[in-house]
C-alpha cells in the first residue's frame, strides 16, 4: 500500500486492485479493517472524471427511519401540508430534475 504524506498528515492510501470478469473488486483487508467494512457492508460509487470513489454508507435502521417520517410528517402539518399534497409535490419535483 502507498500512502501520501504531506507536512506529517496522512492524506491517501493507494492500492492497485485487479477488476474480475464480473466486474468485482477485492478490497484489501487492511482497508477493510481501518473502515470497519464487513461482509454486506453497502458502498456509494462515486465516479468523477476518469476516478471512482467509494464511500462506506450506514442504512437506516428501521427505528432510524420511523423516527425521521415522523419528523417528516409533524413539519408537513406544521407548514400546512395535507396528504393529497404529497403526489403534486414529488410530480413538480421529479418535472422539475427531469435528465
Amino acid at each position: 500500500m502507498l500512502t501520501f504524506l504531506q507536512k506529517g498528515v496522512i492524506y491517501m492510501a493507494v492500492e492497485v486492485l485487479s477488476v474480475s470478469s464480473k466486474g468485482q473488486v477485492v478490497l484489501p483487508m487492511e482497508m477493510r479493517k481501518k473502515m470497519s467494512i464487513e461482509n454486506g457492508s453497502k458502498l456509494a460509487a462515486y465516479s468523477i472524471g476518469d476516478m471512482i470513489m467509494l464511500k462506506p454508507i450506514s442504512v437506516p435502521s428501521e427505528q432510524d427511519f420511523k423516527e425521521s417520517l415522523d419528523k417528516a410528517v409533524s413539519w408537513a402539518k406544521e407548514v400546512g401540508y395535507e396528504q393529497e399534497d404529497v403526489n403534486d409535490i414529488i410530480k413538480s419535483y421529479r418535472k422539475a430534475n427531469k435528465t
